[in-house]
């Protein structure tokens, strides 16, 4: 007994370090993967945020990118750390640099353009001279101004390698990494997070795979990351299928539409599928269903027929109280018949 109960304690501790410990990255100009790679030498270093705040500790955009509420006139700090990942000492740059949301993407404006919330950014060091496989935390600090408008901003700390150019060289390569900044400004509380799955459809791409495609409209007040999972099953012969990953990288500002696709499997049969679609941002999650058909050739749309409700899923915590009310509402009933056993 005591054996299983530290294997499941590994395999929670796994989860959390899988699920907050490497932060997104921008080695093609990208957060999104462990690290960047520089492109001419072959350096690579990483970066990963070290803080959330105490009200965002179950949520995994918080562990991942700077994502915080703020009243006008306040300030946070938060650390970051930039690891040297080569056999070789690297000079890296850091510093904030502007982005913005558009077209269901985050883009990062080019070299060290500026906006009003890497005004409002300092660090405690610019420049960080590491050995090989050495490590430093930079300290991040936003003020934000007393008559600051109210508002989200968008921005990143970078963290930037490169070569200069030489009698071999004539080009200057860089290799940046970075941490994203959602900073929402106002007084009072936070704005809601919510989003709609508002279309279901199928395609299939040019290369013979089914793609199952989704409508998503950002109805809340804060920018979305938009992640999930497909499922299919009661297919042809009774097939199951999935879950298959949603492709990632979108990214909706408050009000904004946008699209998300699940790529398959070219294996897959046409159908008719039952298909579960779970998309989720942080703590907010709906699920919806919908018997669907891939189309037979590439280019074309398959046929979906009407989706069912859309189903709340409940953030950790709120799942945490639920099962604590049904275990309580489990518990005094068989207190009561033990008394009266007694």
């Amino acid at each position: 007994m005591k054996g299983a109960r530290r294997y499941w304690v590994l395999l929670l501790a796994l989860a959390f370090v899988q699920a907050a410990g490497v932060m997104p990255a921008a080695g093609h100009g990208a957060p999104g993967a462990p690290s960047g790679r520089h492109p001419a030498a072959g350096r690579t270093i990483g970066i990963k945020l070290l803080d959330a705040p105490e009200s965002r500790r179950a949520d995994p955009r918080a562990q991942a990118y700077i994502v915080d509420h703020l009243a006008p006139g306040s300030t946070i700090e938060r650390r970051v750390e930039v690891t040297n990942e080569s056999s070789t000492p690297m000079h890296v740059n850091v510093y904030a640099a502007a982005a913005t949301i558009a077209k269901g993407k985050f883009t990062f404006a080019p070299q060290r353009t500026p906006n009003e919330l890497t005004g409002w950014t300092s660090l405690n060091t610019a420049d960080l001279e590491l050995a090989a496989s050495e490590t430093a935390r930079v300290r991040t600090t936003i003020r934000v101004p007393r008559d600051a408008a109210a508002g989200e901003r968008y921005g990143v700390i970078w963290a930037q390698t490169g070569t200069g150019t030489d009698r071999s060289h004539n080009l200057t390569m860089l290799g940046r990494v970075g941490v994203r900044m959602y900073i929402d400004v106002g007084p009072g509380g936070e704005p809601p997070s919510d989003f709609k799955i508002e279309r279901l459809y199928t395609t299939r791409a040019r290369d013979g795979r089914g793609e199952v495609r989704a409508r998503i409209h950002n109805t809340g007040g804060r920018a979305l990351d938009i992640s999930g999972a497909l499922s299919l099953f009661d297919g042809p012969a009774g097939l199951r299928a999935g879950p298959f990953s949603v492709k990632t990288g979108t990214t909706l500002a408050p009000g904004d539409l946008g699209e998300v696709v699940v790529p398959l499997d070219a294996r897959l049969p046409d159908g008719p599928w039952t298909v579960a679609l779970t998309l989720k941002s942080g703590l907010v999650a709906h699920t919806t269903r919908a018997t669907i058909t891939f189309p037979t050739t590439p280019s074309s749309a398959g046929a979906v027929a009407a989706s069912a409700a859309q189903q709340e899923h409940f953030p950790t915590p709120v799942v945490a109280g639920l099962s604590a009310l049904a275990l309580t509402a489990l518990c005094l009933p068989l207190s009561k018949f033990l008394r009266r056993r007694r």
